[in-house]
């Protein structure tokens, strides 16, 4: 028996239907200029679906807001790039897998990477990317209705170019995570103020807007995360009860599914429990989950940075087959190990661990 077997079965929400349990993680590329995914694009994600995953879901991409993107050769989801993307998911069809676009609005972050690209003036909810430290142009009330149209135009897109979901990047720092963070939401009314649930009135009223714009049974998916970039030991939640505060609110909007984003995915969220976050909310708000976190590998991204290669962590998988069984979430995504090899879950189906590509930095400069 595969270690992995129990993740091969099918799985089934509303109209989606994936063929297992893998799904592939959204991680920013670079490589499409002036906002149009290539070819090469195309065919990289097309080597992954080849590679076995049940899902790919896209690296993040731009809205038709301006504001939403901080580097040009991130790819757009609007406009001239709405072809290739239709390109782009027809070659993933045809290796039998799904696909979801990740809508993205960076917020008032520049580019981590490429900090002195050129773009448009970037916003946020107060001017505020982490403690005291500046990011963007405040939003006004009619700059908010505006992205959360762009969202739904998106998704609206989303479901008209054949995409099987769609999912909202609401982690990591960026726009939808700065609203929900107290840190950086200092406003009043009703995008703000000092209660969690009143901070995720901002993404709950996009998901109301997309729901709007595919119908009922159309998937929305929505990535978060405790962890800020540059904040690790930040938690928005801090207990159980407050994730039915920041996360209820979304949930009775009309999202299907939470990808829950850790640095490590074995890591407890909360003391006297050894639940991970995809555990905890699927636990606290009963909604399907996907967990993610140096799924196969020996070290988080960021200890990467540093230069070296992540080896491959069998008691990782160990631990993995063992809450799926366990029910502590539903779908698995896989990051790195599928940048450095497309072909990770198939040898790991068939044992053969010794042909398996290490991660390395250098993985994220190519498409191959």
């Amino acid at each position: 028996m595969s270690l992995l077997e129990a993740l091969e079965t099918p799985f089934t929400l509303k109209s989606l239907r994936l063929k297992n349990r893998f799904a592939m993680s959204p991680m920013t590329r670079y490589f499409s200029p002036d906002g149009l995914p290539t070819q090469d694009v195309a065919a990289y994600y097309r080597r992954r679906a080849e590679g076995g995953v049940g899902l790919i879901i896209s690296e993040g991409v731009g809205l038709d807001r301006v504001h939403s993107r901080a580097v040009s050769f991130v790819p757009n989801f609007c406009d001239d790039a709405l072809s290739e993307w239709s390109k782009v998911v027809a070659d993933v069809h045809a290796a039998g897998a799904a696909m979801a676009p990740q809508l993205w609005h960076v917020g008032g972050v520049a580019d981590y990477n490429y900090p002195d690209a050129e773009h448009d003036p970037l916003e946020s909810p107060s001017g505020l990317i982490g403690p005291d430290t500046p990011g963007g142009r405040v939003m006004s009330e009619e700059d908010v209705a505006d992205t959360i149209a762009s969202f739904a135009r998106a998704a609206g897109d989303s479901n008209r170019l054949g995409f099987d979901c769609v999912e909202v990047h609401a982690a990591h720092g960026y726009l939808v995570d700065q609203f929900f963070w107290s840190e950086t939401n200092r406003r009043d009314g009703r995008y703000g103020g000092t209660d969690l649930r009143a901070r995720s009135n901002l993404a709950a009223e996009i998901v109301r807007a997309m729901r709007a714009a595919v119908g009922e049974d159309y998937v929305l998916m929505m990535r978060v995360s405790q962890w800020k970039t540059g904040y690790y030991d930040t938690k928005l939640a801090s207990t159980p009860a407050e994730i039915e505060q920041w996360l209820g609110p979304l949930v009775e909007a009309g999202v299907d599914l939470i990808d829950c984003s850790q640095r490590r995915f074995w890591e407890p969220e909360f003391e006297g429990s050894d639940l991970n976050l995809a555990g905890w909310v699927k636990k606290m708000l009963g909604v399907p989950t996907m967990t993610v976190g140096s799924i196969g590998l020996d070290r988080d991204l960021f200890a990467d940075f540093a230069g070296g290669t992540s080896a491959v962590n069998m008691r990782s998988l160990e631990e993995l087959a063992r809450r799926f069984d366990r029910g502590d979430f539903d779908l698995v995504a896989l990051g790195r190990v599928l940048l450095s090899d497309p072909s990770w879950l198939q040898k790991v189906r068939e044992g053969r661990l010794g042909e398996l590509t290490p991660y390395s930095a250098e993985a994220m400069q190519t498409l191959y």
